[in-house]
């Protein structure tokens, strides 16, 4: 879908509820640093669903129906995909050891770089594909490639996160402690800045944010390529995804199939890409049946094959002061999608 540009006062309507969002979220709802249980991150959950909805009935006021057909498709979209972000964290907390109050501060921070990221990948992504039309096919193609990509790799591939390159970077100007020191990622040792562990948390969160955003752009991309109505759906996907984190991170062991379920949206959106370089238009409804069916049974068949099995994170993080960057049970346990590495 490409629609004329939204006026600038949607744009400053978006970006003062994003901001608001954000306030709330870690001046009143999170101001202190503290484990956030099951029920809690099920009702933010909800909260930011409804949020979304809410804004999606803005979209609709502003751009009729199909506008709005497309920015919930393409929230769906993301929203599906960012379960994938899921089980990437779940194993990066792990392999940092990271104290269990600490990861929404971490996310929130994750969150906030990804909003900025998201933007510039949006931008250049509109601007590149009404510059370059033919854009289309190497959209498309790159996506059915990352989609049969995550098939043949599946689940259970081996990552050390804790030599990511941007880690291995920041190590050369920055020295790192072992230990946590509270919520704080910088502390002073003799007199000199050192990087905590946290950081050095927040900086793979952030790299490997960045190679999520590499595929699931062009993926939102597909659906609509009309700026606000693709960054908005982005954002409120992405402010969503903490809550999400914290209320499925005890049961990322029990979805065996959902990579199945996100290569089959990789490659469907990709075809759907492709598809638009002939001229020829998928309706907005047929994306979000698909999206829709291919998470709903993969999440189901996942449920049902691990049923009665025990299931959990990999280790547990200690508390204020425990140790970082040593060794970790569950450091190379985990998901990831075939290019979301820690060697990046």
């Amino acid at each position: 879908m490409v629609a004329p540009p939204f006026p600038l006062w949607a744009w400053l309507v978006f970006g003062g509820l994003v901001l608001a969002l954000l306030v709330l979220d870690l001046f009143v709802l999170h101001r202190d640093a503290r484990e956030v249980p099951f029920k809690e991150a099920i009702w933010l959950s909800v909260f930011w669903i409804a949020v979304s909805l809410a804004f999606g009935g803005f979209v609709w006021f502003l751009a009729g129906v199909e506008g709005a057909e497309a920015y919930v498709a393409a929230y769906l979209l993301e929203k599906s995909l960012s379960l994938d972000n899921v089980f990437v964290f779940s194993v990066i907390f792990t392999s940092f050891a990271v104290p269990r109050r600490d990861r929404y501060h971490v996310l929130f921070y994750g969150v906030i770089g990804a909003i900025v990221f998201r933007a510039i990948f949006v931008l250049a992504g509109t601007a590149l594909l009404s510059a370059f039309s033919w854009l289309v096919f190497v959209f498309g193609a790159f996506l059915i490639f990352t989609g049969l990509r995550m098939v043949r790799r599946g689940n259970d591939e081996q990552t050390d996160y804790r030599n990511n390159r941007v880690l291995r970077l920041l190590r050369r100007f920055m020295p790192l402690t072992k230990d946590y020191h509270g919520d704080n990622f910088f502390v002073k040792r003799a007199g000199k800045r050192c990087a905590t562990p946290l950081l050095a948390a927040l900086v793979v969160v952030e790299t490997s944010d960045i190679i999520f955003a590499v595929d699931s752009v062009p993926a939102v991309l597909s659906i609509t390529r009309t700026a606000f109505v693709a960054y908005s759906s982005v954002v409120f996907a992405v402010l969503g995804l903490r809550a999400l984190y914290f209320a499925l991170e005890g049961l990322v062991d029990r979805f065996v199939y959902l990579h199945y379920g996100l290569a089959v949206i990789l490659v469907f959106v990709g075809a759907k890409f492709v598809a638009q370089g002939f001229g020829l238009q998928i309706p907005i409804l047929a994306s979000l049946l698909v999206i829709a069916a291919a998470i709903t049974v993969t999440i189901v068949a996942s449920l049902i094959a691990t049923r009665g099995a025990k299931h959990g994170e990999g280790g547990d993080a200690p508390g204020e002061g425990g140790t970082g960057l040593g060794p970790s049970a569950g450091e190379t346990d985990g998901r990831k999608r075939g290019k979301a590495n820690g060697d990046v």
